[in-house]
């Protein structure tokens, strides 16, 4: 089935295509990437407000994407997997995320999840983790990423990070917003994480 979302699948594969990184390498051929379209309801947030500042924050490989993401952000299903009963207003406000692909996404898969997160500025997305293995790629720079009990580290646009499976995680955004590419396997595609911290003011 031919769906209005087909270029941004394209673009959302040819920009993995261009990942130098065995990791990504090893996701991309475990996708079938002939995927049937599903209809969704679109459904908006408050995070879109930030899609413009992402466009203009891209590197040139990610630019085709993150623009087309942008101009066709108002006939996405966007999701939130929180309320603000787990990390309060701001957050809410500042937080949401797209699934091109998965079972929930706008394609039909089964075994893997894939899609684009958003967190607006001055955000601390707080440690948690869950079953599957992640594959993140912030498409915007900036942004501080922790793992294990590790510290926070600046990570830049294009940089391939991996959760393996049940491994904390957290995220703080600084003056800039983040928008990252996801890619979710090898565990339950649509589960709610496990959350060991607490969403506190990120620093300016």
């Amino acid at each position: 089935m031919t769906t209005k979302f087909d270029e941004l699948l394209g673009q959302f594969h040819a920009y993995l295509a261009g990942v130098d990184s065995a990791l990504v390498r090893d996701a991309m051929a475990r996708i079938g990437w002939d995927m049937p379209g599903r209809v969704l309801e679109p459904h908006s947030l408050a995070c879109l407000r930030h899609l413009d500042r992402a466009a203009e924050l891209a590197p040139t490989a990610a630019k085709a994407l993150v623009q087309r993401l942008a101009q066709q952000r108002n006939a996405l299903r966007w999701g939130q997997t929180y309320t603000e009963g787990d990390f309060g207003k701001a957050f809410m406000e500042n937080y949401g995320w797209v699934e091109v692909f998965g079972t929930r996404g706008h394609f039909v898969n089964d075994e893997v999840a894939a899609g684009l997160l958003i967190l607006g500025p001055g955000i601390v997305y707080p440690d948690h983790h869950h079953i599957a293995e992640e594959i993140y790629i912030p498409l915007t720079g900036g942004t501080e990423w922790r793992m294990g009990e590790g510290g926070f580290r600046k990570r830049e646009a294009g940089e391939v990070i991996h959760h393996a499976a049940n491994v904390n995680h957290a995220m703080r955004t600084g003056n800039e917003p983040l928008l990252a590419l996801y890619i979710w396997r090898g565990g339950p595609l649509a589960q709610k994480s496990t959350i060991t911290g607490t969403a506190t003011q990120g620093r300016s």
